[in-house]
């Protein structure tokens, strides 16, 4: 049973998902075409107890896609415990991806039934899925069968304002079909991240499973997850947006930080993440996947609008560090 909020385990403490130890309370949420190996270890080294993989398709794994294989399934040494998370509609299908995820290196299996975008629905996963318990359990019992491995599952509170449907699966999930934890958004799908998340909805979740309860959503910055971590009584938070471009949040929430980083600090990291995409991607590709991590480092820094355009538009790895670097140099020159 899940601890009330007099009683709750501090951020710091660790805790069990399927007999897997994670070694605090704060978790990286899978962050759809961003969270990849090195984003993973970015949010381990700053102190996440777990980091969940960008959504994988099921399908891509069974069918030895190349692309999914080389990219989607390489999993860094120092990130374990890691968990991969994939989407899909068939048990089977499902079965054979989890034994796929198991053999590249997954501590855990989680199962995506929360994805509100179209593409993914339509193809009866994601948020889809809470119209059909009976094949979310399916889905469930086939990653276990073929990973071997804990399976959670990360699901919505509903698909429309005031339906329960996710909130009633998510029991029959930790019920009958035995899943290891459950990480719940507590909005509808219909509202993706708009509007307030329903806390009182994710403590009472908490108060009726005996599995642990990771609740997420709305969680922008270390205030924001404390106050979710209090008012739903849940036993871990799972941040997504919060840790876009500042991974530090996990520092501060663990207790290892108390201030904001210095321009220094923003800057180095972001270079780590250059140097690391290069590696993942080689440059040409990776110039390009830069585009949408830049925004997120430069609210930090002292950037021109004619070095934020050009680090979009037309940078290559070498000038983007050149310019990353001369971003840091003014102010610690004046330090």
């Amino acid at each position: 049973m899940s601890e009330t909020s007099n009683s709750q385990p501090g951020l710091t403490e660790p805790f069990e998902i399927g007999g897997v130890r994670i070694e605090n309370r704060v978790l990286l949420a899978p962050l759809a075409g961003i969270g990849n190996w090195f984003v993973r270890l970015q949010a381990r080294r700053h102190g996440a107890g777990l980091a969940v993989s960008e959504m994988v398709s099921s399908f891509g794994l069974h069918y030895r896609n190349e692309r999914t294989l080389r990219e989607l399934m390489r999993i860094h040494p120092s990130e374990h415990p890691v968990s991969v998370q994939l989407f899909g509609h068939d048990p089977e299908v499902m079965r054979s991806g989890a034994a796929i995820a198991a053999e590249a290196g997954a501590d855990l299996i989680d199962i995506n039934m929360g994805c509100p975008v179209p593409k993914v629905c339509k193809t009866g996963a994601g948020a889809a899925l809470l119209r059909d318990p009976d094949q979310a359990l399916a889905l469930l019992r086939g990653a276990a069968a073929g990973s071997g491995l804990p399976v959670t599952v990360k699901l919505r509170s509903g698909l429309e304002p005031g339906d329960r449907s996710g909130f009633e699966l998510a029991l029959r999930l930790a019920v009958e079909g035995g899943a290891a934890a459950v990480a719940f958004h507590p909005r509808p799908a219909a509202a993706g991240h708009r509007g307030r998340p329903d806390y009182e909805l994710a403590r009472e979740l908490a108060e009726r499973l005996a599995v642990p309860v990771i609740v997420s959503g709305g969680l922008d910055t270390a205030e924001a997850v404390r106050d979710a971590y209090r008012r739903s009584g849940a036993d871990a938070v799972m941040v997504a947006r919060g840790a876009l471009g500042y991974p530090w949040v996990f520092e501060e929430l663990t207790g290892a930080r108390a201030e904001p980083p210095a321009a220094e600090e923003v800057a180095a990291e972001l270079l780590w993440v250059i140097d690391r995409a290069g590696e993942h991607l080689g440059p040409e590709r990776a110039g390009r996947y830069l585009r949408k991590f830049y925004p997120w480092y430069l609210e930090r820094l002292p950037a021109s609008p004619a070095v934020a355009r050009e680090l979009q538009q037309s940078a290559g790895l070498d000038r983007a560090r050149e310019l990353i670097r001369g971003l840091a140099e003014p102010v610690a020159m004046a330090a």
